[in-house]
Parts: structure tokens; sequence; C-alpha cells
């Protein structure tokens, strides 16, 4: 019953648009090969190991260059009928509401989730697809660039679109790179669309961690209830609430499940967007209710990875 619940509202709010799709909501950011080939890194500790990642916010600040570039694709993609969320703005907002925090800790124990400042920008942005563009102007006024479609809850590459542009007569970077960039942006286009359709049809990608507290009073997943182990019931509720019973589990113990290529619904059964915090919390209210009573603690990993831990507030 629920999953036909969550069939007629998917249908009702396709058929909302009155023939008109619903679209990706986009956003514009430098490539990471980029980032690199201009200095803008920042080295992240994450969880005790440094990582290099992005340094979004100093080069959307520094770079002219950038800011310019990312305004043209934005409004070429808005032309084409995409929402669109801007990198600048996503910035600014994270810092108004003090969100740039790498981690998430439990009221009692003082467990970490880490969460790395890329992270936080996707799941504060909540965009479909990240455009990640890569540029180099040649001498002979040509200009070279690389444009990847990456899904932001999976981070794998959905869309593509590369090549040389002819010898430009534009003064501007902004205008060459349009030049080039709009004799291939049909096809690129066509490539989200299809994603989009296929997460309607088959769920959205998501991964799902479900840990346990080390003082969780004796609980774990193999812990019984009427004869049937913790980690089985998590199962069948998975089974339940994906799409097309769609999950794969990659690795578990007694205190450990980690479930990969979790197809998620796009919309809720009371017509918001179902994102993988929401869905996570889903489980959580289940498993606090009767005969389970169990208290737990959501803990975000960007967009597309939220974990479960059982045992805590």
């Amino acid at each position: 019953m629920k999953k036909l619940i969550l069939l007629l509202t998917a249908t009702i709010f396709c058929l909302s648009g009155q023939g008109q799709a619903k679209k990706p909501t986009l956003m514009v950011v430098p490539s990471d090969v980029w980032c690199y080939k201009n200095g803008y890194i920042l080295r992240y500790n994450n969880m005790g190991t440094m990582e290099d990642i992005p340094d979004y916010k100093t080069a959307i600040r520094t770079s002219t260059d950038l800011t310019n570039v990312i305004s043209k694709i934005n409004i070429l993609m808005a032309d084409k009928g995409f929402p669109l969320k801007e990198l600048s703005a996503t910035i600014n907002s994270i810092e108004r509401n003090q969100a740039m925090m790498r981690a998430t800790q439990s009221n009692t124990s003082g467990a970490a989730i880490a969460e790395s400042p890329v992270d936080i920008l996707k799941r504060q942005a909540n965009a479909d697809i990240m455009i990640k563009l890569d540029w180099t102007v040649n001498n002979n006024r040509t200009i070279t660039y690389n444009m990847q479609g990456i899904d932001a809850y999976t981070d794998k590459q959905i869309a593509g679109a590369q090549g040389t542009s002819a010898p430009s007569s534009a003064s501007d970077l902004p205008s060459m790179l349009e030049e080039a960039v709009l004799l291939h942006i049909d096809n690129f286009n066509d490539q989200l669309l299809a994603h989009f359709d296929d997460l309607f049809e088959n769920g959205r990608e998501v991964a799902v961690d479900v840990m346990v507290f080390e003082n969780a009073a004796g609980l774990n997943l193999e812990t019984e209830f009427a004869g049937k182990e913790l980690t089985e019931i998590i199962d069948d509720w998975m089974a339940e609430n994906t799409v097309k019973n769609r999950f794969s589990k990659s690795e578990g113990s007694e205190n450990f499940i980690s479930f990969e290529q979790v197809r998620i619904p796009l919309i809720r059964p009371n017509g918001m967007p179902m994102d993988t915090e929401s869905f996570v919390r889903e489980l959580s209210k289940y498993l606090r209710a009767e005969p389970y009573n169990i208290v737990s603690k959501v803990a975000t990993r960007g967009l597309g990875r939220c974990a479960l831990i059982l045992g805590e507030k």
C-alpha cells in the first residue's frame, strides 16, 4: 500500500506540470583539475587523515575569470529551462548560518561523523547535478574545455561535453567559452534529462550506514525482537521502502551495516522532495516505535550518504 501511495504521488507530481517535464536543479562549479591547476586547494583533516579538496570559496572570491565563466554557463543553462543554484550565494548562505562545521557529535558520547566542506556545500545547495567545468585558452584564440555533469548524490558522471572551438573573434573569455559550449550543449542537456528520467523511474541512488554506539546498553544488530534479529528487521524495512526493492548490503557486522545503491523515491508521500536524510529519518521513526523503542541519531554526510547511529540520541 505504501508503495502504491508513493507511485500515485509521483504520478500526480509529474502530471501537475501539464506536459512540462520537471528538470534537475544544477550548480556550476570549477572542476577539481581547474582548482588544482590554479592553486585553489584546501587541506582538510578527515578524521585524522589530511586530504586535498577544491577550495571553491577562495576561487569564487578571487578569480574574476571563474566568476564570469560560471555566470555565462548559468545563463546558458537557464535559457534551456534548468533551475540553478548559484555557487557564490550558497557559500554566503553557509557562512551566514554558521554551517561550515566539519563534524556532528552525539549529545552524550561525543561520537563524530565527518563531513567535508564540499559535502556541506552540496547538502546546503541541494542541487541534483553539479556541472564541473575546466577550460584552457590556447595561443591561436581557440578554447579547449571539458564540462562534466556529476550526480551530486553519488559523484558519478552522468553527462559530458568537451572539445576545442574554432578560432574566435571574441575578446573576452566568457564569450569564447559560450561559442565553444554551444556546439555541444543540446547533447549535454539531453544526457542530463535522461539521467533525471531514470531517477523518476528507478529512484535516486544513495548510501545508508547503520551503526551502534559503543555504550548502547547491550543493543547491537544481532539483538532479537520476536525471534528476528535487528539486522533482518532493517533489511525488511529497506526492501519495503526502496524503489523496486533496490539496494545492496556491501558489508556488515553486529555493530555496522553499509547499504549501497539504495534507490529512494524522489518524492515523499506528502509531495515534498525526498533526500537521504529524510529517508533515514523515516527508518529512525520506525525503530523508535513499538516494539523496538530504539533511540537513534541521524548524521548526514553530504547529500548522498547518511548514517543512523543506534543507542543514543
